[in-house]
């Protein structure tokens, strides 16, 4: 098996969510039916590959090489590095401590919720932003190719009125600037998406209650809890867990959580420490929830309960920020289609007017 073979594998790996949870589900299902764990991966292998018929299946591939790093003497976190997304090995990481079962588990768990989100907040933002950049083009080629022949038609003596001034004005400054309206959105649109994850800080904070930094923040609030129960549940301390959890963040996360370390190792409990870190992260009635059920008894259940709650109710927001936001796009597009439409007839209108 050569180099280019394993990184192809890796690959289709790492992007078949949906097939590398399915591996996940088997691989609990055979631990928990108390296979060892070599055992369960050959007999994945076996299938992976139709018994050895098809050894160079990606996915066979993958559970040959967890097998090997095995026989290294590898942990199970450190054999499948590098084949999974971090979060997953973080997860898998925890799970030594107590069990690998309640692990994969937890990683199921996790992926499927975050994917949830991750749908929602796609459907928040692409259609928006397709909407946004539909109106620009639209603007662009009024302006540049429909208005400039009815100009040509009426010739220079013709005093344009309303609308149609409106659209005149429109085609000499798209003429003129396109190149930079079209480098200016485009600049803007990258700008605002390398924002999302490596933006922080409290003008940050005060951003964040806008779109798109908005939708990210529940993303990221989501993804966070899912993990963080299911590291907690799996018997790591509150600290621990936040500490790995800030070390695999982006930028943006980062932040929040090494804030919300500082006031914990001050002796706050979660809810608090997040509090104090005034970023409402992952929002206020969570970090008010966190605050009461930090010093219960059974915290690990509260915190996946938590956890779900605020994956569904986190899902609806989302619809709901999306469905506003495709309806105020939909109808700012019809509007500027209303208005090119309305300035059009002006033009002709007056055009006729002039040379009758």
């Amino acid at each position: 098996m050569n180099k280019l073979e394993m990184l192809y594998a890796k690959l289709v790996f790492r992007l078949n969510t949906e097939r590398r949870m399915a591996i996940c589900r088997k691989l609990a299902s055979l631990l928990r039916n108390d296979f060892t764990l070599m055992d369960a991966l050959g007999r994945l292998e076996m299938i992976e590959s139709k018994n050895g018929k098809k050894p160079n299946e990606p996915f066979a591939i993958v559970m040959r090489q967890w097998q090997k790093n095995l026989e290294r003497g590898m942990s199970f976190s450190d054999a499948t590095r590098g084949w999974v997304p971090p979060n997953e090995t973080l997860l898998v990481t925890s799970g030594n401590i107590s069990n690998l079962v309640l692990a994969l588990e937890n990683v199921g768990r996790v992926v499927d919720g975050t994917q949830r989100i991750s749908r929602a907040m796609r459907g928040a933002i692409m259609y928006p932003l397709f909407l946004l950049a539909l109106t620009f083009g639209i603007i662009l080629m009024v302006g540049i190719y429909l208005v400039p022949p009815l100009a040509d038609v009426a010739g220079d003596n013709i005093v344009w009125r309303g609308s149609a001034r409106s659209l005149i004005a429109l085609s000499d400054f798209s003429i003129a600037y396109w190149p930079w309206i079209v480098g200016v959105f485009i600049g803007v649109v990258l700008i605002g998406w390398i924002s999302l994850a490596n933006w922080s800080g409290r003008i940050r904070a005060m951003f964040d209650k806008l779109p798109p930094w908005s939708v990210y923040k529940i993303h990221m609030g989501v993804g966070w809890m899912m993990a963080l129960s299911a590291m907690v549940g799996s018997g790591v301390t509150i600290p621990d867990a936040m500490r790995m959890l800030a070390d695999n963040a982006n930028k943006y996360l980062r932040s929040i959580l090494e804030s919300a370390l500082h006031f914990i190792a001050n002796g706050d409990n979660l809810g608090v420490a997040l509090n104090k870190t005034q970023r409402e992260f992952p929002d206020a009635d969570i970090v008010g929830d966190l605050t009461i059920y930090a010093d219960m008894n059974g915290f690990d259940k509260n915190l996946s309960q938590v956890a779900n709650d605020y994956l569904a109710e986190s899902v609806r927001k989302m619809e709901s920020i999306s469905n506003v936001m495709n309806s105020a796009g939909i109808l700012f597009v019809s509007l500027i289609i209303a208005w090119v439409v309305l300035g059009t007839f002006q033009m002709q209108d007056q055009i006729t007017a002039a040379l009758s």
